[in-house]
């Protein structure tokens, strides 16, 4: 008998949308209660219109993508990303009023001194007659490159009520910074494969520092993204051949143009790099190759040349000419830091050669944010929280990074996807230390753009160790943990009455290498016996 094609319909599917609402509603109302001290839920309309925006970029970009065999699993981890990072945007919001330093922008709930003022501003622009296109080009000082600051004017006027939202815009930065979580899993399955695209994802989901970027007001929130949705836009043209691959990347690349013009210029020189690799560096020989990069650059070149006047730094009279400001204002910042560096920086820099304070401080800021420090030194308990938990996720990150550089060497594969990943996620690491020097806050955000490749660089590592296990991450994570122990005693006895005899920093760096170098003699004289007993 031939079945009635409305029974052939879910007969739940009016319950998905209904649950689908009611969560909107209730979490709305959730959210101008808190904005409001839970005096009253006004504005909750304006919340319930930024969550359907919401779910709305959400479904259409996992629709844009179902020729990808999308797991329902990854979509409830996608769903996961963005409460996680909408979570932590109201406890901000909530803690630092109450437990952190008594500025205006954490009096205001802010993680963010230049959140808070492009937040702010973007409001009063909103409530104004301004039109948009001055709001692009004539705030220079709240947003050097515009985008964020247009694009926060934008949510207000189309969204905000009659009151400041300052979580409004947190709404939408949480679930532009989690889709980074979609993205990854693309990338890397088509790379490697699901399992290290699994953990890649997982991975990202809960890094800290993309968390922290993902419920503030930052731009990092939304470049995150756009760098592992480029990446993957390549990795599909060069196994498909279809227009879809460039239309992704060159999507990414002119979103992320305004809202920070060096992050879209390093973006284009990453794909270049990763555009060899997967040719095994053969593409400089093919005409393709080059056809393909020239027409990144134009499109780049082009988009700086037009918003040119906008965010070109004052005395700048040309795009190449951001190379020699850009080297001048990184050594400026490297002079401002030693001159505000705490006490015993300045007894450092006071007894060792000028030529060591920049090498010395590129290798602090790759360490930044340092977990001994983090530990030990004094600070509002909501601030030690977050600052804890930084330096927990980059240490733990960073030692698998330097096994990937290890596993990479090991395995002699010069010309692959890993080696190509190794150049440009360090290449950002040290170019991230130079740009913010021994600055927590600055140097990691640099950093955090490019979080999506450091990550799926660290899950292949881990899987290939697991596949092919050696004891070099072992010897990593272990050797980490000395270099932290050290650090970890000498700020004990800077920051509390405890007595610790090493009083010399280089002294504790020194015992800390010996430490290391000790722990991997033993460790290679266990193995050779192990082996020699067999």
């Amino acid at each position: 008998m031939e079945i009635p094609e409305k029974t052939l319909k879910n007969p739940l599917s009016w319950t998905y949308w209904a649950g689908i609402g009611l969560g909107i509603i209730i979490l709305a109302l959730l959210l101008a209660g808190v904005s409001t001290g839970f005096s009253s839920v006004q504005g909750w309309v304006s919340f319930v219109f930024g969550l359907l925006l919401i779910a709305l970029i959400l479904r259409v970009s996992w629709r844009s993508l179902h020729n990808e065999s999308l797991p329902r699993s990854l979509g409830i981890l996608l769903l996961g990303a963005v409460l996680l990072r909408l979570a932590a945007g109201v406890l901000w919001f909530v803690s630092l009023p109450a437990g952190g330093y008594d500025t205006p922008e954490q009096n205001a709930g802010y993680v963010m001194t230049d959140a808070f003022r492009r937040d702010t501003l973007a409001w009063e622009l909103a409530q104004s007659e301004i039109t948009m296109a001055e709001v692009f080009s004539n705030y220079q000082s709240a947003d050097q490159y515009g985008g964020l600051l247009f694009l926060n004017t934008l949510v207000y006027r189309m969204l905000g009520g009659d009151t400041h939202q300052a979580l409004l815009m947190v709404t939408l930065t949480s679930a532009f910074s989690a889709m980074a979580v979609l993205f990854i899993w693309l990338f890397c399955k088509r790379v490697w494969d699901t399992e290290v695209a699994w953990l890649a994802a997982w991975a990202l989901a809960v890094y800290p520092e993309a968390v922290l970027m993902g419920s503030s007001q930052l731009r990092e929130a939304f470049t995150v993204t756009l760098v592992m949705v480029a990446v993957f836009g390549l990795i599909h043209y060069w196994q498909e051949r279809t227009w879809v691959g460039p239309a992704w990347t060159l999507g990414a690349l002119l979103l992320s143009l305004p809202l920070s013009a060096p992050v879209a210029t390093f973006l284009v020189a990453i794909l270049g790099l990763l555009a060899l690799a997967l040719s095994d560096w053969r593409a400089l020989r093919q005409m393709k190759f080059w056809l393909v990069l020239g027409g990144l650059l134009v499109v780049t070149g082009t988009g700086v040349w037009l918003a040119w006047d906008r965010f070109a730094p004052e005395g700048v009279e040309n795009p190449f000419g951001m190379i020699v400001w850009w080297l001048g204002e990184s050594a400026r910042w490297q002079a401002y830091y030693f001159e505000r560096a705490s006490g015993w920086l300045q007894t450092i820099f006071r007894s060792t050669p000028e030529w060591t304070h920049t090498p010395f401080l590129l290798g602090y800021g790759i360490v930044q944010p340092l977990l001994p420090a983090a530990i030990v030194a004094p600070a509002p308990t909501i601030w030690r929280g977050i600052a804890i938990w930084r330096a927990l996720g980059w240490t733990a990150l960073l030692s698998v990074l330097i096994y990937a550089v290890f596993k990479t060497i090991q395995q002699k594969d010069w010309r692959g996807i890993p080696f190509g990943l190794n150049l440009v996620v360090w290449f950002g690491i040290f170019v991230a230390a130079f740009r913010g020097g021994g600055d927590q806050w600055d140097n990691p955000r640099y950093r955090a753009s490019f979080a999506g490749l450091q990550i799926a660089l660290a899950a292949w590592a881990w899987v290939e160790q697991r596949r092919k296990p050696d004891p070099w991450l072992r010897r990593a994570i272990v050797g980490a943990g000395l270099f932290v122990g050290w650090f970890l005693m000498w700020y004990v006895g800077r920051y509390t009455e405890f007595y610790w005899p090493v009083k010399g920093l280089f002294q504790n760096i020194g015992l800390g290498f010996a430490s290391v170098v000790l722990y991997l003699l033993w460790d290679w004289a266990g193995k050779k016996q192990d082996r020699n007993n067999l």
